[in-house]
């Protein structure tokens, strides 16, 4: 599994969500990389990853992420975990593999056509970018196609950096298991609860103007782990640590800093 390391201390490990990779957390590395060692993973399939036979599954994603902490030695460490990699991270907490743990606007809480809206209306966008391939340099680093394709997953569109839009947009027309990833999130059973064996401090971390997992969701997600500090992020769409990375950053220091619950 590719990981881009950065800074040193205590380690953290940081997830990306379904499309992406470790890039999408350029904009609060440097800040974490001053007090902590941080280890940015590609999920198999994604970036610099290839591909395992059961990488197009949550499941398959969980088991290779967890064969990799115990080849690094990184069972217990902290981890912070954005859309897919913020369900992977609760998982990991739940089975009691993670540290301290912050999950931003994680999946796996969706009911009924909420699941429909999330396949299609990724499926679909993605397929339009598929199509406009060529043209995806030139529409990100212009304000008004930015803020049309990325209008589902950030707040403030109009205001991101063109190349960090032009890596991401990449990233989702070139993951080989988007499509099934997407597809198996839609009809797989919901993300299970905590049931005790979790040791470290949680944070679930949500954005107000979340128009892909819905802000609705946060409070199921609460439910399931009912020890987890909810925080509401005013301003962010689904990508807080591209909307409001300071705020961010602030949120992941707190929460790996407090005390381990057991």
């Amino acid at each position: 599994m590719y990981v881009y390391r950065a800074g040193g201390g205590p380690k953290v490990l940081l997830i990306h969500g379904v499309g992406s990779d470790h890039l999408t957390w350029r904009l609060i590395v440097p800040a974490l990389a001053a007090e902590r060692e941080v280890w940015a993973v590609d999920l198999p399939g994604h970036g610099k990853t290839p591909a395992e036979a059961d990488s197009g599954t949550f499941d398959g994603l969980v088991r290779s992420v967890t064969s990799f902490l115990e080849d690094e030695g990184l069972v217990g460490a902290d981890m912070v975990g954005s859309s897919l990699g913020g369900r992977i991270v609760l998982e990991l907490a739940r089975r009691g593999l993670a540290g301290n743990v912050v999950a931003l606007d994680p999946g796996g809480f969706w009911a009924g056509w909420e699941r429909t809206f999330l396949q299609t209306s990724l499926l679909g966008s993605v397929g339009m970018l598929h199509l406009a391939r060529p043209a995806l340099p030139l529409l990100a680093h212009n304000m008004v196609p930015r803020t049309a394709l990325l209008a589902q997953l950030s707040a403030q569109p109009w205001a991101l950096d063109g190349n960090l839009v032009e890596h991401e947009l990449e990233c989702y027309v070139s993951t080989r298991t988007f499509v099934e990833l997407v597809n198996e999130q839609a009809i797989a059973p919901a993300q299970e609860g905590d049931d005790g064996t979790s040791s470290g401090a949680i944070t679930i971390g949500w954005g107000l103007h979340d128009r892909l997992c819905l802000p609705m969701q946060a409070l199921r997600a609460q439910a399931a782990f009912p020890k987890a500090r909810l925080h509401w992020f005013d301003n962010p769409g689904h990508y807080p640590a591209w909307d409001s990375p300071e705020e961010t950053v602030a949120v992941i220091r707190e929460t790996l800093a407090a005390p381990r619950n057991g």
